[in-house]
């Protein structure tokens, strides 16, 4: 498997591990051909942004502990769809990404200047 790289083309690096993220739960925004989702943004929770995904249909802060998933809290590094991530910059509520980590597939569906608008700095 060729090494994955980020939106900057540079070699993809960890999301979050606590809590553990990523389509393949390895806190990485890797992604394959299984993932439909596109889990591929890496993004910095806000209260905003969770509320606006819970009223979109997609409730990542309540805990599901039957599927081993505590929820999110502010703050919180997370894979997100990106074409959710896209929904919620239309809307004016994207959340902070982190570019390192985010994976070049996102290209296909984000623009990087739509990105860098709301890039981390990670250093």
């Amino acid at each position: 498997m060729d090494e994955s790289l980020n939106v900057l083309g540079e070699p993809l690096k960890d999301c979050g591990r606590d809590p553990l993220t990523g389509f393949f739960r390895n806190g990485c925004c890797d992604t394959s051909e299984e993932d439909f989702g596109m889990h591929t943004v890496c993004a910095r929770m806000t209260s905003t942004f969770l509320e606006f995904s819970k009223s979109q249909g997609n409730d990542l802060s309540t805990p599901r502990p039957e599927f081993g998933f505590d929820g999110l809290q502010p703050g919180d590094r997370w894979c997100l769809c990106a074409a959710r991530w896209q929904e919620a910059y239309d809307a004016g509520m994207a959340p902070e990404v982190f570019l390192e980590s985010t994976h070049q597939a996102t290209l296909k569906i984000v623009e990087l200047d739509n990105l860098q608008k709301h890039a981390v700095d990670v250093n």
